[in-house]
C-alpha cells in the first residue's frame, strides 16, 4: 500500500513535469513567433527592394527622351534633297542624332596666317556644336579660303563655304554648305550687341532652320538682327582676323549681303575640335 509521502513525492513530479510540458509548449509558440516574424521582415526587405528597383529603373527611363540618356539630346538634321542639289554642296553624311548637351569643347583653325581658337558652350549649342565636330571630321573645312569680309555696317569675316577652295576660290557665289540644314540655336536676342567682338557664329539664308556650315567671325561690335545661332567666343587669333580685315575686300558681294572677296587670303588649313570637357 502506497504511503502518504510516496504519493506526495508523486503529486511533486507530476506537477514538476506538467511545468516542463507547459515552459516546452511556450518555447515552441515564442520560436514559431520568431520564424514568423523572420519570414515578414525578409518579405517587408524584398518587397522595399522590388519597390527600390522599379523605383530606379523607372527614374532611368524618365531621364531618357526618346531613347536619349540625360545629358544629350536629340538633333534633327535634315537632308538636302540629293535630286538637284547645287555644285556647292559637299556630302558628308550626316552627324549623329544623339548629341551631348553640357560640357565644352576647344575649336582650333589651322591658317596660313596663324591659328584662331574658339571656345563652344556644349548646354548652348548641342546640335551646332555636333554638326561642326562633324564636318571637321571629315575634313570638310580643309584648304578653304574664308570667301566673304564686311567692312561696313558690320564688321564679319566669313567662312565655310567648301566651294571656296583652289585658284578659282574667287568666283564662289558663297551658297556652299554640307548635305543637311539644322534649327538655329543660342540665338542673343537679349544681348545688346548681339553680337559684339569675339563671337563665332553660324551664318543662314535668312531662313529658319537654314543653318549649314558657314559661319562668320566679328571682330567688331555689329548690329545684325539675332537670327544667327552664336556657335562660341574667339579665345584667340583675333589679330588674324584683323590682318584680313585691315587689306579690305573686293566689293563683289556688295550689290547682294554686302563686302567682297577678302583682299589678303585667308587659307583654313584644317579645323578641329577637342574631345568634350567637363
Amino acid at each position: 500500500m502506497t504511503s502518504t509521502r510516496d504519493r506526495q513525492r508523486a503529486a511533486a513530479r507530476a506537477r514538476l513535469e506538467r511545468e516542463m510540458a507547459e515552459r516546452a509548449g511556450k518555447a515552441r509558440k515564442r520560436r514559431q513567433t520568431q520564424a514568423i516574424v523572420g519570414a515578414a521582415a525578409v518579405l517587408v526587405l524584398v518587397v522595399a527592394g522590388t519597390v527600390w528597383l522599379a523605383t530606379s529603373l523607372g527614374d532611368d527611363d524618365d531621364d531618357k527622351q526618346g531613347g536619349t540618356a540625360a545629358g544629350f539630346v536629340q538633333c534633327a538634321y535634315t537632308e538636302v534633297p540629293k535630286e538637284g542639289r547645287p555644285a556647292q554642296i559637299k556630302d558628308v553624311g550626316l552627324p549623329p542624332a544623339e548629341q551631348a548637351a553640357k560640357g565644352s569643347q576647344t575649336m582650333t583653325i589651322d591658317t596660313n596666317l596663324g591659328p584662331i581658337t574658339a571656345k563652344l558652350d556644349r548646354a548652348k549649342v548641342p546640335c551646332t556644336a555636333g554638326s561642326f565636330t562633324h564636318l571637321a571630321s571629315k575634313g570638310f573645312f580643309d584648304n578653304t579660303k574664308c570667301h566673304r569680309l564686311v567692312t561696313q555696317g558690320i564688321q564679319v569675316l566669313q567662312c565655310g563655304d567648301p566651294s571656296a577652295t583652289g585658284k578659282g576660290w574667287r568666283d564662289t557665289d558663297g551658297t556652299g554648305g554640307p548635305g543637311y540644314n539644322l534649327a538655329e540655336e543660342n540665338l542673343p536676342t537679349d544681348k545688346r550687341p548681339p553680337y559684339p567682338q569675339g563671337v563665332i557664329a553660324m551664318a543662314n539664308s535668312g531662313q529658319p532652320g537654314s543653318t549649314g556650315s558657314q559661319f562668320f567671325i566679328v571682330y567688331g561690335d555689329s548690329q545684325l538682327d539675332p537670327n544667327y545661332t552664336v556657335l562660341g567666343t574667339i579665345t584667340g587669333g583675333m589679330d588674324v582676323v584683323k590682318q584680313v580685315a585691315a587689306a579690305g575686300d573686293d566689293g563683289a558681294f556688295a550689290q547682294q549681303a554686302g563686302g567682297g572677296h577678302p583682299k589678303k587670303e585667308l587659307v583654313m588649313t584644317k579645323v578641329s575640335l577637342s574631345p568634350i570637357q567637363g
